[in-house]
């Protein structure tokens, strides 16, 4: 895969998760974030295991037909045998894979319990601002250094946030700041697969793994904190499959394959599609409609998105013609 269809399965996935934030809003007439998130991800983890199981029988061939000669006999077998074993995702590979489920249920439990009270456009546009938060975890966890883009492009996204407020940041509902917190979150989650699923080839296990950690632990939550009634679960059905198959399932697998081809910062600024699709559903499916302030934040949010991508991809083109020349 190049990175031209890396980057267009990862706008496929924005795509799904702009239409998935209609599914998280509606669900919760029915039930429970925590709920929700659960059922969701059992639903994903039910989508992703078939294929997850298929990636691992792949990849014990492969060690075996590496490991086994043409002359083999009933030693050489034992070797390919023990190869492939090797082969197997070692405890590092599933600590790793848990640690990203770990940020994935972060991210989703201040997203989905921030829908209780803001909107659909604003969290789609508050949730992309991990674009921004992307690069700057790269500085703080791996010393990479920034393209000095990174630093307007934090200003933009600020002002933007202060217009979506309605120019009081006072203003700012407990569910709007859930939600940023859920970008930095979601900019962990980035930047960890970016680091994690290129050492070990798995990229169906981890989203099977990061499914289930985050499935258990919402399940648990919500039998402590939530009612659980099944005719209120059944309401919530088409939401829940959806979410589960399309928005978690599909997506956030085609998230993974995606980002094996292409940087981290490439894979936040296309994933970040997700907040102007999620305007344009909640536009046609609820109905919402923002001010003009409100708009002119999303404006910047968005812009600023797209510089932190943009303006380093033109300053390498740049200097490569300048090379040729």
């Amino acid at each position: 895969m190049n990175r031209l269809q890396a980057n267009a399965v990862l706008l496929l996935a924005g795509a799904t998760w702009g239409m998935g934030f209609i599914a998280q809003a509606k669900a919760m007439d029915s039930v429970g974030p925590f709920l929700f998130i659960g059922l969701r991800f059992l639903v994903a983890c039910a989508v992703v295991l078939p294929f997850a199981m298929l990636e691992s029988s792949r990849h014990q061939r492969q060690a075996a037909d590496r490991a086994l000669p043409a002359d083999t006999d009933v030693a050489h077998a034992a070797h390919a045998a023990h190869a492939a074993h090797a082969h197997l995702l070692t405890r590092d590979d599933i600590a790793k894979f848990c640690l990203i489920g770990l940020t994935l249920f972060a991210g989703m439990a201040c997203q989905q319990v921030g829908l209780l009270s803001t909107s659909v456009t604003n969290s789609g546009f508050l949730t992309g601002l991990y674009v921004v938060f992307t690069p700057i975890i790269c500085v703080a966890l791996f010393k990479d250094r920034p393209h000095p883009v990174i630093w307007p492009a934090a200003v933009l996204a600020l002002s933007g946030i202060f217009l979506l407020s309605g120019g009081d940041p006072g203003a700012l509902v407990i569910g709007d700041v859930l939600t940023i917190f859920s970008a930095f979150f979601w900019a962990l989650q980035v930047v960890m697969i970016a680091r994690f699923v290129g050492q070990s080839g798995r990229p169906l296990a981890l989203s099977l793994t990061q499914f289930l950690v985050t499935a258990v632990l919402a399940l648990l939550v919500a039998v402590i904190l939530e009612p659980i009634v099944w005719s209120a679960i059944i309401d919530a059905a088409p939401e829940i499959l959806y979410a589960g198959v399309f928005a978690s399932g599909i997506a956030f697998t085609l998230q993974v394959i995606g980002q094996r081809y292409t940087t981290a910062p490439q894979a936040a600024i296309f994933l970040s599609s997700e907040a102007p699709f999620a305007a344009l559903f909640a536009f046609l499916f609820l109905g919402e409609r923002i001010g003009v302030l409100g708009i002119g934040g999303c404006v910047l949010i968005f812009s600023a998105m797209l510089l932190v991508e943009l303006v380093p991809e033109w300053q390498v083109k740049r200097l490569q013609a300048l090379n040729q020349e």
